[in-house]
């Protein structure tokens, strides 16, 4: 099971008892990518994955790190006097709410609407077009065989 993977299924549990999916904030999210990179780190291994990006004190990460277990997206494990954090959610799992949250609020819940923003909006090389067609050839041929 990959890093990415982690959680994943304890998440889609309650995801599906009717709880609301994970947002996170910027540096949670930061925080998660470097949990969800090294597997699991100490409050030091994640302060000086961030620190150049970030330059925030080691107890401001320690802070954060037990605000994001109350919320249910890290666990803990003690080796000695360190807490060792674990991510409890999956990279997807995370990337699907805040993209899911996004598209409700923004969009009034319409993929169409989202792509279309991305697509005028924003400069698409004519490798990423044949990508995103690749992509509508599968669904539509997924969608045929329902």
């Amino acid at each position: 099971m990959s890093n990415k993977d982690k959680g994943k299924d304890a998440f889609e549990d309650e995801a599906e008892g009717g709880q609301k999916p994970t947002h996170l904030g910027a540096l949670q999210l930061a925080i998660m990518r470097v949990l969800w990179e090294l597997g699991e780190a100490t409050v030091t291994d994640v302060h000086q994955a961030l620190l150049s990006e970030r330059g925030l004190a080691p107890t401001t990460i320690a802070t954060m790190l037990k605000k994001m277990e109350e919320k249910g997206v890290v666990a803990h494990r003690a080796d000695g006097r360190k807490f060792i954090y674990r991510p409890t959610v999956s990279e997807d799992q995370v990337t699907r709410g805040m993209v899911s949250d996004l598209t409700e609020r923004l969009f009034r819940g319409d993929p169409v609407a989202l792509v279309s923003h991305l697509i005028a909006r924003h400069e698409i090389h004519a490798d990423e077009l044949s990508e995103l067609e690749r992509m509508i050839a599968a669904a539509r041929k997924k969608e045929g065989k329902r």
